[in-house]
Parts: C-alpha cells; structure tokens; sequence
C-alpha cells in the first residue's frame, strides 16, 4: 500500500468544511538568554507549506499538536508551546489559539466556534499517556478531527500515542504531509538502489552509537569514509596509537568485528590529523595515522581530506552523518567545512546530510543551500536508513488495529 499524502486528490475530498488534526514536530532549540523566544525556527518554518496546503482546502478547523521539550508527563510552563503559537500567528497572519492542555475541556467549544480557525493543543508530553503510547489518550486526541495529517518525521521512530496508536481512529483517513514526503523521497534514495557508486561518511564521537547504521551501509556503499573520534577505535584495533584521542574499549571490540568482516575493504580512515595536547588547544599537524601518546585527535589532516574528496568526486549518491572533527573551534574546523565544499561542488550527485551535528557543521559552513536534501530527523533519518522505514510511517502507511 502506498503512503498517501496530502498533495493527494481524495484528502482535499475529505479536508473540506472538516476538522483536520496535524501532528508536527516543533520541538525547537529556545534562547538561552530568552526562554521565551525561539532560538533557531527551523522546524517551524519546515510545517509551513503544510498548514498552508491544508488551509487551501478549506477545512472547518485545523487543529496543531506537537511535543515539545521533556517535561516528563507534568504540566511544566517552561515547556509551553505558546512561543511557537505566536510564531504561527506571525508567519501565518491567522489566529492561533492554544489551549490550556491537550486534554482541556474548552476544546470541544472551540471546534464548534466559526472562528479561531487554528487551534494549536498544548504540549502532548504534558500527559504521561502520550509517551506510553496509550490508546485511550490517542482516541481523545483523535476524536478532536475527522481526518489525519502526520507531519513529525523528526518523531516517527517514535511509538507514542499520536505518532502511532492514533492511526487506528483514521482508518483510509490519514495523510502525510509536505515534509514527510521531502524526507521519505529523499532517504528512499539512500535505501533503495542508490546511484553508484555510493559514498558515505560517518563521523561523530562513539561506534556504539552508530553501529547498527555502520552496519547497514556496508551492505549498500561502496565506500564508507569515517572521520572525527569515531575513526580512533578503529586506528587502535589496526594497530596505531591514538593518543588520549576520545575512545572506549567497547568501541575498539566494535571495530575490530567490522574490521574482521569482508566489508572491511569499504573502510577508509584517515592516514593524518590535526591534533593538540590539551582538548581544542595549540593545533599541531601529525603527517601519519598514529597519534604521539601525549596529544588529542581533533580532526583529520590534509592528506586524508584530499583522499575523502577524491573518494567523493566519484559518488552519484553521497550520505553524510557526523562531522570530521571539533568544528565549533575554528582551528580544527578545516575536515568538516572541506567536506561540505566537496559536496557542495558535486554537480551530478545525490547528497544527503542527516543527524544533527552534520546538519549544524553545514549550516555553519554556509553551504546548506547547495546540497540535494538536509533532514529535519536526527535520529528518526538514521533508524530509517538502518530499517527501511519508521513505526510512525509504517502505522500511516498500513494503519493500526
């Protein structure tokens, strides 16, 4: 059966002069010096497109829900979803009224009143039900619209009550929305027959936990480029020093299985670094894979950065997962940036970058624009790209009993 989504002729059918509830992701980073004010509003904008096509089928109600922070099942107003409800109003110039809880029982008065048109519920981790994925608060949620629109690809790993139970009360009546369909599109480029040859690179700090991901592109690529501290446990079970480089022994027992595997011959590591004696201290270039005893790796040298690109200038499809070192600190930030400028100028190339700190280190290269596809998911694009697909998917896509 195949995913239906809300550029689909049937929901715009179903949409008119109906209640249309929409579950998003806008969980957003606050400011730190402004509790109350959003600092990055990427997730936001992202559900934009979304409201707007289903305002465009005018529905009798819209109704928002969303997650937001972890306030462990307890009304907490510093996890309040009002910033992002007056965010709305703004982009949106619409009302939007949020309600006291997701529970609240003024809701059923407001989805009978002509006008707010959009009502945005409180934030669902307010409930310990959400979390616990309990079919009695999804069926409350659900009895709020008669149709269905899932667009929280960032929590669709997620079974909770109104990622996945809530599907059972919308039989043939739930939707994906606009990025759902981005994300989905472009991550089945990545699962399903990628271009060859395919290169992907996966840095970050610890094989533990990237190791089923590792796992799963060693089936499919043809080159697995590792960078940042996640390429010291396997420097040190082939045999090299690595310094006081972040390391466990779990993470060199990891390695060593890949390492003991066929596969083996994808992996590429690096065969310089740029490293410092104290963490992000003076930079000092190292021109061979072993790290003298007293220093830190810190980022790949200059030797491996040109034999990641040159790997790189080869792929049709390029995924890219973790950066190359400590590029918060402008000294070390050199493997990551060049790695975003080799995607950047691939001109017949399918490039996806997905988990957060990759998606931070293109930001911050300021080359964001220039690559194929930027998930919003973190970790929901990761289990999807291990599994081929995400419980929250899979319940839109089949339904639940």
């Amino acid at each position: 059966m195949a995913l239906k989504f809300i550029t689909d002729e049937s929901f715009g059918l179903l949409a008119k002069d109906k209640k249309v509830l929409a579950r998003f992701d806008f969980n957003v980073p606050m400011d730190k010096n402004d509790p109350t004010k959003i600092a990055d509003t990427t997730r936001v904008d992202e559900a934009l497109g979304t409201i707007k096509t289903i305002l465009e089928y005018k529905p009798k109600k819209l109704i928002l829900m969303s997650h937001f922070g972890r306030p462990k099942g307890k009304i907490d107003p510093n996890f309040s979803l009002e910033p992002v409800a007056k965010y709305l109003a703004e982009k949106l110039g619409l009302e939007v009224v949020l309600t006291e809880t997701a529970l609240d029982r003024g809701i059923k008065t407001l989805l009978n009143l002509n006008e707010p048109k959009i009502i945005m519920l409180q934030n669902l981790r307010f409930h310990q039900e959400e979390e616990g994925n309990d079919r009695e608060f999804a069926r409350s949620l659900a009895a709020y619209g008669d149709v269905f629109v899932f667009d929280a690809f960032g929590a669709a790993h997620r079974k909770h009550a109104s990622t996945y139970e809530i599907n059972a009360f919308f039989k043939n009546k739930a939707f994906g929305g606009l990025l759902l369909k981005k994300e989905v599109e472009s991550l089945e480029k990545i699962v399903k027959d990628p271009a060859k040859p395919f290169v992907a690179i996966v840095g970050g700090a610890k094989v533990s936990d990237k190791i089923k991901i590792i796992e799963a592109l060693l089936i499919s690529v043809d080159k697995l480029l590792i960078g940042g501290a996640m390429a010291y446990p396997f420097l040190k079970a082939q045999g090299f020093s690595i310094g006081h480089s972040l390391c466990s022994d779990e993470d060199v027992s990891l390695a060593k299985r890949i390492l003991a595997t066929p596969a083996k011959n994808k992996i590429v590591l690096p065969s310089d670094h740029i490293a410092s004696e104290t963490f992000g201290g003076t930079p000092i270039e190292i021109g061979n894979a072993s790290i003298p005893e007293a220093m830190i790796g810190l980022d790949i040298g200059p030797a491996t950065l040109q034999n990641y690109c040159d790997h790189l200038n080869k792929a049709k499809t390029v995924l890219w997962n973790g950066p190359m070192g400590l590029f918060e600190n402008s000294q070390y930030a050199a493997g990551t940036f060049g790695i975003a400028r080799a995607l950047s100028n691939l001109e017949n190339a399918f490039t996806l970058v997905g988990g957060g700190d990759s998606v931070s280190a293109v930001n911050a290269s300021g080359l964001a624009e220039k690559m194929s596809h930027i998930s919003t998911g973190g970790g929901a694009s990761l289990e999807y790209i291990e599994n081929g697909s995400l419980p929250g998917i899979q319940a839109l896509k089949f339904g639940i009993d």
